[in-house]
């Protein structure tokens, strides 16, 4: 190969590479397309603890109201590297300057507001589910939540990990991965979880497996999996007999409320802080998911 070669095909790779950023650079919401929309504290409470914010937001073993202060600050380790959890709270070391907008770039399509892409650790492909007057409402919520100056440290990837323009084409692949459709007679009980679940709850997010390059493997949508942070497994929700397809609606929904399962057994494990949250919600909601868990399709635990 002669040099003048090797120098136009580095171009041409290089002119690929400028192409690929350019189509999978951080997208934002369009102002125009934001809602008028009046903030309602109790529905954003209400998100705010369906969405798990304080589970992965608060320090590091903090509990009863200090779980309010979402300095941020938990580490997870995971195959792609050591991700920390961020400040949230309302003070300039967390999201204190924010715009509803930010707000809404980073929930829905994972652009902070610098304009750089936010690794996927953070499920907003979950959170893009969320209506645009649930997201204004939750905002307004956190608003309300006491300040912490707590600095947290930069996650710690290694390349080609640590490389966020990369993302970009992960979103590109992975980011409107849809959840199975519901049956059209399944309700509207069903239809208000399957909004939850996917939405606020991200409960696919730890509960459905992913392929090596850390998509949804939607063909087994809920059927558990390795667990993304740590050892051991997440498990099979689905209504299967590998997974709680032994339990009712009400067994399901009471377990959210309490935290025992019809065996008597009690939650353990990172579900302990999913299902304290779940308990404060309103018990229509719990229902609701309970409804949308009997209505999805039953499938086997991988491996069976």
């Amino acid at each position: 190969m002669t040099r003048r070669t090797f120098r136009r095909l580095v171009g041409v790779f290089l002119l690929l590479i400028a192409v690929g950023l350019y189509f999978t650079r951080p997208e934002r919401v369009d102002p125009a397309s934001i809602p008028a929309h009046q903030a309602d504290l109790a529905n954003g409470e209400r998100m705010f603890w369906a969405g798990g914010c304080a589970s992965c937001h608060a320090a590091p073993g903090a509990t009863g109201d200090d779980k309010l202060v979402l300095a941020g600050g938990v580490e997870l380790n995971t195959p792609f590297g050591l991700f920390r959890v961020p400040n949230i709270s309302p003070s300039e070391a967390g999201i204190g300057g924010w715009s509803v907008n930010d707000f809404l770039n980073a929930m829905i399509h994972g652009t902070s507001p610098q304009g750089l892409h936010y690794y996927p650790a953070f499920p907003y492909g979950s959170y893009r589910n969320i209506k645009a007057e649930d997201l204004i409402d939750m905002k307004a919520y956190l608003d309300t939540l006491p300040a912490s100056d707590n600095q947290v440290a930069d996650h710690d990837l290694a390349f080609p990990f640590s490389w966020r323009s990369a993302l970009g084409m992960w979103k590109l692949l992975f980011l409107d991965t849809d959840a199975p459709a519901l049956a059209a007679n399944a309700g509207a009980e069903a239809e208000r979880g399957a909004y939850l679940v996917t939405g606020a709850g991200h409960c696919a997010e730890c509960h459905t497996p992913r392929n090596v390059l850390g998509g949804l493997d939607t063909s087994q949508w809920l059927a558990g999996g390795p667990n993304p942070d740590g050892e051991g497994s997440i498990p099979n929700i689905t209504p299967s007999s590998q997974g709680i397809g032994s339990w009712s609606a009400t067994d399901i929904a009471y377990y959210l409320e309490s935290g025992f399962t019809p065996d008597f057994d009690s939650v353990g494990g990172s579900m302990a802080s999913v299902q304290s949250n779940w308990g404060k919600v309103p018990a229509e909601d719990r229902a609701a998911v309970a409804a949308y868990l009997k209505a999805i399709a039953p499938i086997p635990a991988a491996g069976n």
